[in-house]
């Protein structure tokens, strides 16, 4: 089941059920009236929705628009973002000169974002001032129900009830003063842009064993394919043990957003899906970065595309613009 808010001039949107192949939406206000409410009901509203999704399949509701589609969930309570693709950290540490803590393996980075104004997938990235670095970077993310606290890995997955592609944007260059004070991102944490639709974790088929997503996300910079690492390659810390982590110590409310952190893969041919991580690979190799980071104007592309070549989630298409 595919799922998607569309724009109605309210901060929350509408609930619509997608098609599968992406071209047919049908609002459910009598399910439910956004996403969040559906989440917060879901054993109640799933059902429901699937039979609404089976009504579409057979050429109920409207021609479905990526521009009229917002975040699935434009304001969520909780956005949790990780680094579970450790090779990405080790290279860019490597690039600086620094050395990866063997904590890092077992212990999950973490850091909490802002999911008070997310963006939709065709929403411009904004921008202040182009020497902040701006960075695009594709994720894979979950939506989880309620979370009880203390919820083991064994129980984790149970509480998976979506999975979101997103363009978690970072401002490079405030980074290390942000690091520094030794309290996490913010500054260089911008808003963050999700493909049009939220999918169950059955439309990924044999593609998603409950922990992570054999497919590869193809990150397109202008007209050059800038990667297409592997989802499931070296993710060291799997989507059961972040929902772990995020609950150790206190309970997670539906709707919580959880994020795999940059899609990163140790075979450097398959590219990367981030800037940083290029710039880092040409800084250990030749000494210096030679890739720039984003301009004013430039165009950046993101999708997941099935073992048949089609979309999974609908495509990120975002062009940087000032604000």
């Amino acid at each position: 089941m595919k799922l998607a808010t569309l724009r109605d001039g309210s901060r929350d949107g509408r609930l619509a059920v997608v098609s599968k192949d992406l071209s047919r939406s049908l609002a459910v206000p009598d399910i439910a009236p956004t996403l969040q409410a559906a989440l917060d009901r879901w054993a109640e509203v799933e059902p429901l929705l699937r039979v609404a999704a089976e009504r579409v399949e057979q050429g109920a509701g409207d021609a479905f628009d990526p521009a009229q589609a917002m975040a699935p969930l434009p304001r969520c309570y909780q956005w949790a973002d990780f680094s579970a693709y450790v090779t990405h950290v080790e290279l860019v540490r490597k690039a600086r000169g620094a050395g990866m803590p063997d904590s890092f393996w077992t212990d999950p980075l973490c850091y909490q974002g802002a999911g008070d104004c997310n963006l939709g997938p065709t929403d411009p990235i904004p921008f202040s001032d182009a020497a902040d670095g701006i960075d695009f970077e594709g994720e894979l993310a979950v939506i989880v129900d309620d979370v009880p606290a203390g919820t083991s890995i064994d129980h984790a997955a149970r509480h998976i009830k979506l999975l979101v592609l997103l363009n978690d944007v970072t401002l490079r260059n405030r980074v290390p003063a942000e690091l520094a004070k030794g309290f996490g991102f913010f500054q260089s944490k911008p808003q963050t842009a999700f493909a049009p639709v939220a999918v169950t974790p059955d439309e990924l088929g044999a593609a998603w064993n409950g922990e992570c997503v054999d497919l590869p996300i193809r990150v397109t910079r202008g007209d050059e394919l800038f990667g297409a690492p592997n989802a499931s390659q070296d993710m060291v810390f799997k989507f059961p043990r972040l929902v772990e982590h995020v609950a150790a110590t206190r309970p997670i409310g539906a709707g919580a957003i959880i994020g795999s952190g940059t899609i990163s893969n140790t075979d450097r041919s398959v590219g990367s899906a981030c800037i940083a991580e290029r710039r880092a690979e040409e800084t250990v190799a030749k000494g210096a970065p030679k890739t720039a980071f984003l301009a004013e104007g430039e165009r950046v592309r993101m999708e997941m595309l099935d073992g048949d070549g089609r979309s999974i989630f609908g495509a990120i298409d975002q062009i940087v613009m000032r604000r």
